[in-house]
């Protein structure tokens, strides 16, 4: 006969469960144990207290397990996790019933910003061991995600100037309220009552002055940087486009391997754009595994001509989305840029029609970091085809830049079947793994503020993600710490 289970409160045991018994062997904190336990802590150099007196401190893994073990399971806060220590199996297994504060915690992740970002390299050492990671194709890519200040309390050039205004304003009326109000039959200021006391007066002066310096001090960051907008509690943090909105953020960037799907590097930037991470990217890779792929795929975001050039000398694989660079299939517009040649031989460059372009002058790009050599058409007058290649008065004009022979060898790359394909699959390495960072980790902003502590916690992020793909293998057998 079927009866209900309840709690016997009531029910006692001669040998009380332990939490060894009450935890099973594939439970991810056994995964966790075992990896952080791989680490040497006199390679990563992690801060643990050495005094004499007092006591007892907690060791440098404990904790850090505690912070990895809550990243798996998208607990973040430090007070979140100080309560786990107290409440969750897996934690208290984990660190052996202790349980260490909030304070501990973050002073844990304070003092050893560069420590936990190198614990990614084992991650991806662990994946490389057993023959996951595929050196045939990584792709690359970068999303921004929210820094951890608003951008309601943010500043911009009219506000800063318009509080500033404020400042000088109040700064003078209490000048002048000390300067005319009259003495009374005591002696005294008739003054307000928060104003009375001289201390008091001195400090609101003070405090007054000192914000006017601080806000100057963000007026000249802001022209030091180039910038129109910066937060004085985060001027790390830059405005970029986020989804459909401008916020303060960082761009994260990340490079995941082709066969495996895994994280292999990543890095935070405040740069808004990807122009110039191709290079670094890949240098990071090698850095980490002792190699790079043979192709690495970058969308075009990442085009940049002096990238291309550093990528080709250093005998770097790269495939980036040019297409701007060549003519549109199906839609092939008869004097479309990339049908001009140019001849070094004579220097000139030329067109469709077999008309020769002249050298005009030399430029500089819109960011001024390199030089283009301007060629321009002088046949616009009896030409039959005038109308239809440009509207320029004076004549069609071509740019050529010292990276002029890199960029086609690129374009002449990417028109192969094999080439083209590898590019096309791209989007489906890369952009999955931020949408299940961001969807399933539950990870849309920094908790941090700083260039130096969200990169941190973005490698504890990376370090998870990689960890939740590998603790499946592990759980499967097919993984083994040694």
């Amino acid at each position: 006969m079927s009866y209900s289970l309840r709690a016997d409160y009531n029910q006692q045991y001669i040998f009380p469960p332990s939490l060894e018994d009450l935890l099973h062997k594939g439970h991810p904190a056994r995964f966790i144990r075992h990896f952080v336990d791989r680490l040497d802590r006199t390679r990563y150099e992690f801060y643990e207290s050495k005094g004499t007196h007092g006591r007892p401190h907690y060791s440098w893994d404990l904790l850090l397990k505690v912070w990895m073990y809550g990243y798996f399971h998208k607990v973040r806060a430090t007070r979140e996790l100080e309560r786990w220590c107290h409440n969750d199996i897996g934690m208290m297994w984990l660190t052996g019933m202790h349980k260490p504060d909030h304070n501990t915690l973050w002073r844990f992740f304070d003092r050893n910003k560069a420590a936990i970002k190198a614990i990614f390299k084992l991650s991806t050492q662990s994946a490389l061991d057993i023959g996951l990671i595929d050196f045939a194709l990584h792709a690359l890519d970068g999303t921004k995600i929210q820094a951890q200040v608003s951008t309601r309390t943010g500043w911009n050039e009219k506000k800063l100037e318009s509080a500033l205004a404020l400042l000088d304003e109040s700064i003078d009326e209490v000048m002048k309220e000390i300067e005319e109000t009259p003495h009374d039959e005591d002696g005294g200021y008739l003054m307000p009552a928060e104003l009375r006391d001289r201390e008091n007066l001195n400090r609101k002066l003070e405090e007054l002055e000192n914000r006017k310096k601080e806000l100057e001090e963000l007026g000249d960051d802001m022209k030091r940087i180039n910038r129109k907008h910066l937060h004085d509690k985060d001027k790390d943090a830059r405005m970029m486009k986020c989804g459909k909105v401008n916020d303060y953020a960082y761009n994260a960037q990340a490079v995941v391997d082709g066969h495996s799907g895994l994280i292999v590097t990543h890095e935070v930037v405040n740069d808004e754009t990807d122009n110039h991470m191709l290079m670094p990217m890949i240098a990071k890779v090698e850095e980490n595994l002792g190699e790079r792929a043979e192709e690495t795929a970058a969308d075009g975001g990442y085009y940049s001509p002096e990238e291309l050039v550093k990528a080709e000398e250093a005998g770097a694989g790269v495939l980036v989305n040019i297409s701007s660079q060549i003519e549109p299939e199906g839609r092939g517009h008869k004097f479309h840029k990339s049908r001009f040649k140019y001849d070094g031989e004579k220097d000139v460059v030329v067109c469709p029609l077999g008309k020769e372009l002249e050298f005009e002058r030399v430029k500089k790009n819109r960011n001024k970091r390199r030089k283009l050599r301007v060629y321009r058409c002088h046949h616009r007058k009896d030409c039959p085809e005038s109308s239809n290649c440009s509207r320029e008065k004076r004549g069609r004009s071509i740019e050529i830049g010292s990276h002029y022979f890199t960029l086609k060898r690129q374009v002449e790359k990417q028109k192969d079947t094999y080439k083209k394909e590898l590019l096309s699959k791209r989007k489906e390495i890369v952009e999955p793994v931020f949408g299940i960072i961001k969807n399933v980790m539950g990870f849309r902003r920094f908790t941090v503020r700083g260039l130096e502590k969200v990169n941190a916690q973005w490698s504890l992020i990376c370090t998870t993600y990689n960890l939740r793909k590998l603790f499946k293998l592990w759980a499967a057998g097919k993984l083994c710490f040694v």
